[in-house]
């Protein structure tokens, strides 16, 4: 029997055809947790930072691969669920659920039932970030996994990670998605694979399937799939959170500028983004202290870092945002 996922498969893609003007973008920002000189969380930078992707009207992302989820204790992860809960108050928040094992390890769905549980405990829509257990289940258990460990959620996004950015990721089959796409509770995806053409296979089965399911966008190289039809939950945006929400209602008007933007946005993300691709959290650090908004760019302990050089660059491209800001977005003073 041949699925809508395998017939999309086959079909010759036409991108220009699926551009959406003129569409409201959900934006999802995955926060920074922030560090100082000496290691520990820099918590004012962290509510700080949180404050303003609210204010920006981005929906915050918390203990994701930004905020370190992989290298933080559970006690920093619950403290950053407190806080979020805290300070969002009745506006809508997301977290990553993960589950630290270790390769060759089997699937725990009770690990993973737990860290969902404590992001309920807190009011958080959990993203199910994969595992090396859950990676290594064949692709035919996948789904009734997804099923299994999210029984007490009333709502959850899943993830597809590439292993450029985590050697337990995974990009599942897209008859594999579809199903996942069919599960009630699961509301959205995010794509992480760095590839355009897996995207818009997506985009189009969820057209077909289930035009509410939202195809969250991980790809920082590449952030002007929101003209297809992806909403987005990017690393990137926490680097200029306005900019993004400037940007997303640009493209609701059917203003010209956001291409300029987008384009601007667009070089800040090659930059960061380059090889060795973790290393986007220290150039997150830096230029969010250029900008006046944390005291430190150190990082998590245990994770990469870019060359000091890398400022120089950031700081011209900081002003080139700040143009921006002058120009487009209502003054502060």
């Amino acid at each position: 029997m041949i699925s809508i996922a395998d017939d999309i498969a086959r079909t010759p893609l036409v991108p220009a055809r699926m551009v959406c003007p003129k569409r409201r973008i959900t934006g999802m920002s995955a926060v920074l947790l922030p560090f100082d000189e000496h290691g520990h969380v820099d918590w004012e930078g962290f509510e700080g930072h949180l404050s303003r992707t609210l204010v920006a009207g981005l929906v915050p992302a918390v203990n994701m691969d930004t905020g370190y989820v992989n290298l933080i204790s559970h006690e920093v992860q619950i403290e950053v669920l407190s806080r979020t809960r805290r300070l969002t108050a009745d506006a809508r928040y997301v977290a990553g659920a993960f589950v630290a094992d270790r390769p060759g390890d089997r699937f725990d769905p009770d690990a993973c039932r737990s860290v969902i549980a404590d992001i309920l405990r807190h009011d958080g829509v959990p993203v199910i970030m994969q595992s090396h257990g859950l990676s290594s289940l064949p692709e035919a258990e996948i789904v009734n996994a997804y099923r299994a460990i999210t029984a007490d959620a009333p709502e959850f996004i899943a993830f597809e990670l590439g292993t450029v950015f985590a050697p337990f990721g995974r990009i599942y089959e897209l008859r594999t998605y579809e199903q996942l796409m069919q599960l009630d509770k699961c509301i959205g995806a995010k794509h992480s694979s760095l590839s355009r053409e897996l995207e818009w296979q997506r985009l189009l089965l969820r057209d077909r399937v289930r035009p509410g399911f939202k195809v969250l966008t991980g790809n920082d190289l590449a952030i002007d799939m929101v003209m297809y039809g992806s909403d987005y939950l990017l690393g990137l945006s926490t680097m200029a959170p306005d900019l993004f929400a400037l940007r997303d209602r640009l493209w609701e008007q059917g203003d010209p500028q956001f291409y300029e933007l987008n384009d601007l946005l667009q070089y800040l993300g090659m930059f960061t983004f380059r090889p060795p691709v973790p290393a986007y959290k220290h150039s997150a650090a830096q230029i969010l202290k250029l900008q006046g908004w944390i005291i430190d760019d150190a990082t998590a302990p245990g994770s990469l870092r870019r060359p000091a050089e890398d400022v120089s660059i950031l700081k011209e491209i900081t002003a080139r945002m700040d143009q921006w800001r002058k120009s487009m977005l209502p003054s502060k003073e």
